[in-house]
């Protein structure tokens, strides 16, 4: 299982997401460290973009992560899928 670590960033954004969101990201997270592969995930790398992932929160919302050591993952920014991906 992979240890979770948070940017300002992140944490920035979090706090300005709607609560709804905020409970299926804690899921999401929790999914993520117990298995990075988690279908629901449906993690993949950011194309253009070398070493950072995306992985899904529900329909409009994306988290961006990328692996630092074979069990740290940083999460890096959680917003609209196509903001979030534009600046990952």
């Amino acid at each position: 299982m992979p240890k979770i670590k948070f940017t300002q960033r992140f944490l920035k954004s979090y706090a300005h997401l709607p609560a709804s969101v905020k409970e299926k990201l804690k899921k999401q997270i929790a999914l993520l460290s117990e298995n990075p592969r988690h279908p629901s995930l449906q993690a993949k790398p950011i194309k253009g973009v070398i070493g950072i992932y995306e992985a899904r929160v529900d329909q409009d919302y994306r988290m961006t992560y990328e692996r630092v050591e074979p069990d740290t993952l940083i999460l890096r920014v959680i917003g609209k899928h196509d903001e979030t991906i534009r600046r990952p």
